[in-house]
């Protein structure tokens, strides 16, 4: 095993990670944010939040915490001062790409509610049914565990290392009842998402559904907690090929441009007298004249817009 204590260049090689889920967390948040990046974003100096993003009725909260175990907090309220009806809280371990799933169904269902009405999905109650939060695991092959305690139901991932607990036993609304977790456990190794009593069924079927992707997260190798290693499955992201560099035409090229049209003209051109004299006219005339009345229109672009990038903190 290489000493993580130096500075090696294969430790910042980017590579594949599969099983997302024990991916961990790469100490940024863009990836989380990403689905409501067009949301009016609050940058904090004060307190333990840095970032909160906010729906723009302020009703949808999305916090975070770059220096505290909980590293994000996700709340919804039926308005803006309002008592948050659910709370949803990953913990420093979980990947981005897991809360993505929540954020990306949170987007959606506020696109489609009223803020007038006060309405919206997302504060929708949760099902009487169980089955409907965990259905996405259990049709990507996840099992119950029968050893569950009395009042729990426990899901768990073919490989073992992953599974959601759901705690039907009588609680407070605030209380946690659902548990999404993955890995070995430990502060370094455990991720863990908690879903209070009234979270809608489906915000956490969205965030199951993501956990449960078979599609791998790029990390680079330093990221990855050993104690985890031997459980994942690590492909090197393969180099991209450097792309041509442009330049300005300079007047050789002009005219070598010039001259290759000229002849791919005459090939096509009749060989008339008149046909050679009217090339012998376009061939004088300047090449810049030649060259602005062929071109196209300038086509404009312009640059994606940039996700929120928290602070990286070293765990």
């Amino acid at each position: 095993m290489r000493d993580r204590t130096l500075y090696d260049p294969y430790l910042y090689q980017e590579v594949l990670v599969s099983p997302m889920y024990l991916a961990g967390s790469n100490g940024a948040g863009d990836v989380g944010f990403a689905p409501v990046a067009h949301w009016p974003h609050h940058y904090l100096d004060e307190g333990p939040c840095q970032l909160l993003v906010t729906s723009p009725d302020q009703r949808i909260r999305i916090g975070w915490f770059g220096d505290d175990f909980e590293l994000w907090k996700i709340t919804a309220a039926k308005e803006a001062v309002s008592a948050a009806r659910w709370t949803a809280t990953f913990n420093h371990v979980t990947p981005a790409e897991i809360v993505a799933g929540l954020t990306t169904a949170l987007a959606q269902d506020y696109a489609e509610a009223n803020a007038y009405e006060g309405n919206g999905r997302f504060l929708a109650s949760p099902s009487l049914r169980w089955a409907d939060t965990v259905q996405p695991l259990t049709d990507a092959g996840w099992t119950r565990d029968g050893g569950a305690e009395r009042g729990t139901v426990e899901i768990i991932a073919p490989d073992g290392q992953a599974g959601i607990l759901i705690d039907n036993r009588l609680s407070d609304w605030d209380d946690e009842t659902v548990t999404l977790w993955a890995g070995l456990p430990g502060w370094g190794t455990r991720a863990e998402a908690s879903f209070t009593a009234r979270t809608p069924s489906h915000l956490i079927a969205a965030t199951a559904a993501t956990m449960a992707s078979s599609a791998p997260v790029i990390r680079e190798r330093h990221q990855m907690h050993r104690k985890v290693e031997h459980l994942v499955t690590l492909t090197q992201v393969a180099p991209v090929a450097d792309a041509p560099v442009s330049r300005t035409p300079t007047p050789l090229d002009v005219r070598r441009t010039a001259v290759t049209q000229a002849v791919h003209r005459a090939a096509r051109a009749p060989q008339t007298a008149a046909g050679l004299r009217a090339m012998a006219a376009r061939s004088r005339a300047p090449a810049s004249a030649q060259i602005r009345s062929s071109s196209p229109a300038h086509s404009v672009s312009t640059r994606p817009p940039v996700g929120p990038s928290a602070p990286r903190h070293s765990r």
